[in-house]
């Protein structure tokens, strides 16, 4: 029984971790206006305030799992929340937007310290048959956070200011180290080196890649932004090189001939590449299209973030049960939907169309996320799990950042780039022709939402079928 409480006192301090993070998405979106006109800055340079978070998530995640791996991951995971309330501390102080942006790289270090870590202490934490469930309590996490974020990030910056949009994750940091500190173990460490090369190659092949994708979406096409995604590829394959010859590497590449796992990763990196942008899309549609205010916009996605909150935890048990492959596929299909609904948008559509499609996505996300997770960690060697916990991050955060890419460069096929950013953090809206135009550039971005959930819906459907009581004996073994 002690057992048991310790293990949910664990998974709660991780659902905390996951709903500070989620929080620090959605209720940076609403502050951008004020942000913007306090710090007397411009639009560009206020975006990449989300735009760096995403970008250093996404290189150190994988290679922040390998350090947990060998050094411990609680340690690791702790570390990540001092960094994560240290950093947002300083982005509450920042001068002038040069400061802020840094000190969103702090932070976002210690986010990265938190998902690469996560998912691996449930996996040292719960047997291979009950980690559908834990996932699906981070999920809740998720989607409460993200909730939270679009309610507080309109109060606190209404009534407050900007700051605190920084400043209220303070006291939750404090509270979570003191409880991280107390009840999350070490696991057992691997005897391994860091592979210092694979590390300088990955890391600067994605910042390479990742930096000049998104100069293209935010300054249009150049000779540098294409030659820093070309230059960034040839050191990702020259990484996957390495990595075979290396002695302790970063990725344990027998690992991908796992089926499931492999299956697994890649229906997540389709999966962020068609529906991370679909948020940002309701959202430019709302505000420029349909004239509402950032708060209001927002307030609307709720119903599905809400479904997803209350669904997600038994969708994770039922995945442990019957396997992740038809739970995670159904899903994928509900966000089709969702997608194809967003599709017959018109300039006069009635707002509660797009309710109805935020449930309905709602139950996908609750279904696709605590079963694919659990997937990917389920068939992951024990000494592996901190290094393929950040792959799965990093795989999402890359899909993430071409999903953003996509956004914008569909987005600005009828407008121009400095308008569409106004529309982005809701201080312009369009009308007449140009919203028409503007429509039309947001549904040809939706048609390739669409083409990445179906190849992920493809993947997840290919996986194969576990056997969740099979892989925890093996385990127990």
């Amino acid at each position: 029984m002690s057992e048991a409480k310790n293990s949910n006192k664990i998974l709660s301090i991780l659902v905390l971790g996951t709903l500070m993070s989620a929080l620090d998405g959605t209720v940076v979106l609403l502050a951008l206006p004020s942000l913007t006109s306090d710090l007397n800055t411009n639009l560009v340079a206020s975006i990449w305030i989300i735009l760096s978070y995403i970008l250093v998530t996404a290189v150190a995640t994988t290679q922040l799992g390998r350090i947990g791996d060998i050094f411990g991951r609680s340690r690791m995971f702790n570390l990540g929340f001092v960094i994560f309330t240290v950093g947002s501390a300083l982005c509450g102080l920042a001068p002038n937007i040069n400061y802020l942006n840094l000190f969103r790289i702090i932070q976002a270090v210690g986010g990265s310290l938190l998902a690469a870590t996560s998912g691996a202490i449930i996996a040292d934490t719960f047997e291979a048959n009950k980690r559908g469930h834990a996932f699906g309590y981070l999920a809740v996490g998720w989607s409460a956070g993200a909730m939270l974020g679009i309610v507080l990030g309109g109060v606190l910056t209404t009534f407050f200011g900007w700051r605190y949009i920084f400043y209220i994750n303070i006291p939750i940091g404090i509270i979570a180290v003191f409880l991280g500190l107390k009840y999350i173990k070490d696991n057992p460490t691997i005897s391994a080196k860091l592979d210092i090369v694979g590390m300088l190659l990955m890391g600067t092949g994605l910042v390479s890649l990742s930096l000049g994708a998104v100069d293209f979406a935010s300054q249009g096409y150049a000779i540098s932004n294409e030659a820093l995604v070309a230059f960034g590829v040839a050191l990702l394959a020259v990484f996957l090189f390495w990595e075979k010859k290396a002695r302790s590497p970063i990725l344990h590449l027998q690992a991908f001939k796992n089926r499931v796992l492999t299956a697994s990763i890649l229906a997540s990196l389709f999966q962020s590449l068609g529906y991370f942008s679909v948020t940002f899309i309701l959202i430019m549609y709302l505000q420029g299209i349909r004239g509402l205010n950032p708060l209001d916009a927002s307030l609307l996605l709720i119903p599905g973030y809400i479904v997803s909150s209350f669904v997600g935890p038994y969708m994770g048990k039922l995945s442990d049960k019957i396997g992740a492959r038809t739970i995670a596929t159904v899903g994928i299909l509900l966000m089709c939907i969702a997608v194809t609904v967003y599709l017959t948008l018109t300039t006069t559509t009635s707002l509660y169309v797009i309710v109805a499609a935020t449930v309905i996505s709602g139950f996908g996300i609750s279904m696709f996320f605590p079963a694919n997770n659990s997937a990917v960690m389920s068939n992951t060697e024990e000494g592996h799990y901190g290094s393929i916990s950040g792959l799965l991050r990093t795989t999402a955060n890359i899909g993430t950042i071409g999903s953003y890419v996509l956004l914008l460069t569909a987005a600005t096929a009828g407008i121009s780039r400095n308008v569409a950013f106004q529309v982005f953090v809701g201080t312009s809206n369009l009308i007449g022709g140009v919203s028409s135009s503007f429509l039309a550039g947001l549904k040809t971005a939706l048609y390739l939402c669409l083409f990445f959930l179906v190849i992920a819906g493809i993947l997840s459907a290919l996986r194969g079928k576990e056997n969740r009581d099979g892989i925890a004996r093996k385990q127990r073994r």
